[in-house]
């Protein structure tokens, strides 16, 4: 199976040791019957000789036939299977397929989100395939059940994975997910952790939560734990990976965030995305071509493209002229619907890159096709992709900006020039990471709702606490692979 293929049907099979760890963890009696929902090749079937599988790649099926004959179940969709059969498990253990909410689509994520509803776990519409395996998978456990999975690390902060979390802590006795920093598929850019649930059909009111450096093979899951209460997880907005830093480091940011002068960005400012044209490469035009199509200044208005051109504390009027010397696509066609356009204008809407342009799915969906929305000047930009820490970078040449960056709007509470002062202080850069999430190859990522909770202190407000703030910042990079 090539590289697309793996990323469009999620298999990325896994290493021997961790497959032999988790059936181990699972498997109590060579009697008992181990399901694995997404079979694969059948290396969890080889591990354990009385277990089932199902799997829809047929390639993949034909495969399993051959390793492992009589333990292959089902060839097609595990969650139409999963709702009709009346088979049950003593375990399951498996790496069920991570596909992004944008490819698992149709008629098999209508089955599995309405057999995850029907189970009592409401999944969101931005859930990855992985998640209603797991809550399929525990619907078909005998009580006193267990299951053991390969998930990725957005476990420990996506907000589609926290009904997948209160499922399983109100259907199970013990819920312990393993944090493993290096890399379980070095070919990868996503992180996965372990998941060990135990005693379907109990309760339990903690999270078991182990952070291991690298993945050794593991008869029972860590003895070495952090008992994280329901009530802890859910004032860190549904997320494990905070506990990744020291009790000190979370400590000192739960104080300080439920002070009674705490203050976030979205307190002083409105952050969003930047507009979408649906054809940059149309809207946005070079000085030069701007000139050669005879197109009036007032229907062109500079704009920061994407996080590249956030290098420094502001852009200004000489920062536009160095874009508009090198001749960069940095002119924003910007018309509204009331223009009263010349030839020179109507010439390039009609030209064929015109004809291209509005046949694009966000230009052919609006009317005027030409008119791009929601376009305004805001008093900064915030990078949403960064290595070391965000960058919040003033708007002093009144640059609109696309969706490849964050566009902030003060409402008076605070000026840019105070914002950014507390913005390269140690704490605010700890919230960011707290607030943001890992993307991969290092990077961290800051969604405007996650922009918003970010917390603005000063350094001298949390006067002698900087080691235990600089402790978490480093805790949290490094877990993101930031620097190494």
């Amino acid at each position: 199976m090539d590289c697309l293929q793996r990323k469009t049907s999620g298999s990325y099979y896994t290493p021997t040791d961790v497959v032999q760890t988790l059936v181990r963890w699972a498997v109590r009696s060579p009697t008992d019957r181990m399901l694995d929902p997404a079979c694969g090749d059948g290396r969890f079937l080889l591990a354990h000789p009385n277990s089932v599988g199902v799997e829809q790649d047929a390639a993949a099926a034909t495969l399993v036939r051959s390793k492992a004959p009589g333990r292959l179940t089902h060839e097609g969709d595990f969650f139409s299977w999963a709702g009709s059969t009346r088979r049950r498990f003593e375990c399951a253990a498996g790496n069920p397929p991570f596909i992004r909410y944008q490819r698992f689509s149709g008629k098999v994520r209508k089955a599995a989100v309405d057999l995850c509803q029907r189970h009592g776990a409401k999944l969101t519409n931005l859930s990855s395939s992985w998640a209603p395996f797991v809550v399929a998978t525990a619907s078909l456990l005998e009580p006193g059940g267990r299951m053991a999975f390969v998930v990725p690390a957005e476990i420990g902060h996506a907000p589609y994975a926290k009904p997948v979390l209160e499922y399983l802590a109100s259907h199970f006795d013990v819920v312990h997910v393993v944090a493993i920093r290096r890399k379980l598929f070095p070919r990868l850019s996503e992180d996965c952790w372990l998941l060990y649930c135990n005693g379907y059909a109990g309760r339990s009111g903690f999270f078991r939560f182990s952070a291991l450096e690298r993945f050794e093979f593991m008869p029972v899951p860590p003895p070495t734990f952090q008992l994280v209460s329901l009530k802890q997880w859910r004032l860190w907005n549904g997320r494990l990976r905070p506990f990744l830093m020291s009790p000190l480091s979370r400590d000192l940011y739960r104080a300080i965030a439920g002070a009674p002068a705490a203050m976030r960005l979205g307190d002083v400012a409105r952050v969003g995305i930047g507009y979408v044209t649906g054809a940059n490469d149309f809207f946005h035009l070079r000085p030069s071509d701007a000139r050669t199509l005879r197109i009036p200044d007032r229907f062109l208005h500079p704009t920061v493209r994407n996080g590249k051109a956030l290098g420094g504390r502001a852009i200004t009027r000489s920062t536009v002229e160095a874009w508009r010397r090198k001749d960069e696509p940095i002119l924003l066609l910007r018309i509204t619907a009331d223009d009263h356009l010349p030839s020179s204008v109507r010439g390039y809407l009609d030209c064929p890159e015109g004809e291209l342009a509005r046949g694009a799915y966000k230009c052919r969906t609006r009317r005027p096709w030409w008119v791009v929305p929601d376009v305004s000047v805001p008093n900064a930009f915030l990078s949403y992709m960064s290595g070391s820490s965000p960058r919040l970078v003033a708007n002093r040449a009144g640059c609109v900006g696309t969706n490849s960056v964050h566009v902030v709007k003060l409402n008076g509470a605070m000026s840019i020039s105070k914002l950014q002062r507390i913005w390269q202080e140690d704490f605010t850069r700890l919230s960011c990471e707290i607030e943001g999430h890992p993307l991969g190859g290092g990077l961290l990522k800051l969604e405007p709702r996650e922009a918003a909770r970010v917390l603005l202190c000063r350094d001298d407000f949390a006067t002698g606490t900087q080691q235990s703030i600089r402790e978490g910042i480093e805790a949290m990079q490094r877990w993101r692979h930031h620097g190494g």
